[in-house]
């Protein structure tokens, strides 16, 4: 069902009208470490807005900067989807920052979002960090010298923005938007649950609405480490069935990378350009455990 956004708490004023988002289960270190990294804004948020999809929050977090809203938001397997749209419901700014708990903002971050001059769906960069990067003094030139870029994202414009024509570059680490686009196709999709594809199907719509999309240079956030596994075994069954339902409102498929690492273990029949998946067998306990990646790895 389409989130109801009518009820929007009332504004509260400031050139950098901007909230930041995230959900959190679990990572709570990761967390604290977003909220340092806020402390540290050349301009702050407006607030910070977080989805908790545990049962309580975590306690003794540090001073952001900036109010903190706490919401609590269940279910099983983790409501991205519905944590999102409820985050986006109790946020009080006109531009809309999600970040994942996973990622330290760097200091011009929000200022880069919320500076922005246009309305349109906004990107930035994410910098991937090894185990062990993150110092006790959050040292930014550090983290500067230790992140690496995904090999499968393009180059961030030095200054200003660039458009981008294909808004499934959208991945769900760092973004921002007005709170009036997200609101007005409606939130994201709670029918995805689980792991992948809600924030590409948002992205398609997004497009659809009319709302461009651009990289934008300054919004530079460090991505945290934690464990990978590829292929994302763990996921399996999540991203099965998002797939599918990505498919049947598109027509087209949606995470072919990881679909195809499936097919190539034995775990489905697929083609890039058939209607179907079909489910051969499901990954035991011990090839699931297998994917873990050592420290070294960090991307999927």
């Amino acid at each position: 069902m389409p989130t109801d956004f009518t009820d929007r708490p009332p504004l509260r004023g400031g050139a950098a009208s901007a909230s930041v988002l995230t959900l959190v289960r679990g990572r709570e270190a990761h967390l604290r470490n977003l909220m340092r990294g806020l402390a540290r804004q050349s301009v702050p948020p407006l607030e910070l807005v977080i989805a908790w999809m545990q049962p309580e929050p975590a306690s003794d977090l540090p001073d952001p900067g900036c109010p903190v809203r706490h919401l609590h938001v269940p279910g099983e397997p983790m409501p991205l989807a519905a944590a999102r749209n409820r985050a986006a419901e109790a946020a009080r700014g006109e531009r809309l920052i999600f970040l994942d708990v996973d990622c330290i903002p760097g200091p011009g971050l929000v200022a880069a979002y919320a500076g922005a001059p246009i309305e349109a769906l906004l990107l930035g960069e994410v910098m991937y960090l090894p185990e062990g990067a993150v110092g006790p003094d959050l040292d930014i030139a550090a983290l500067d010298h230790a992140g690496r870029v995904h090999p499968a994202r393009p180059p961030i414009p030095e200054t200003g923005l660039r458009p981008e024509p294909d808004a499934t570059e959208l991945w769900g680490l760092s973004f921002a938007l007005p709170a009036g686009a997200y609101a007005g196709i409606g939130g994201m999709d709670e029918g995805f649950t689980g792991y992948g594809a809600e924030e590409t199907d948002f992205a398609v719509r997004l497009a659809a609405s009319g709302l461009p999309t651009c990289w934008v240079a300054g919004a530079r956030a460090y991505h945290q480490h934690h464990p990978v596994h590829v292929p994302p075994l763990h996921h399996f069954e999540h991203i099965l069935r998002n797939a599918v339902r990505f498919h049947a409102r598109h027509g087209r498929w949606c995470m072919e990378y990881w679909l195809g690492q499936f097919r190539e273990a034995g775990f489905i029949a697929w083609d890039a350009d058939g209607p179907a998946i079909r489910r051969l067998r499901a990954p035991s306990p011990a090839e699931i455990a297998a994917t873990r990646q050592p420290g070294t790895c960090l991307f999927s």
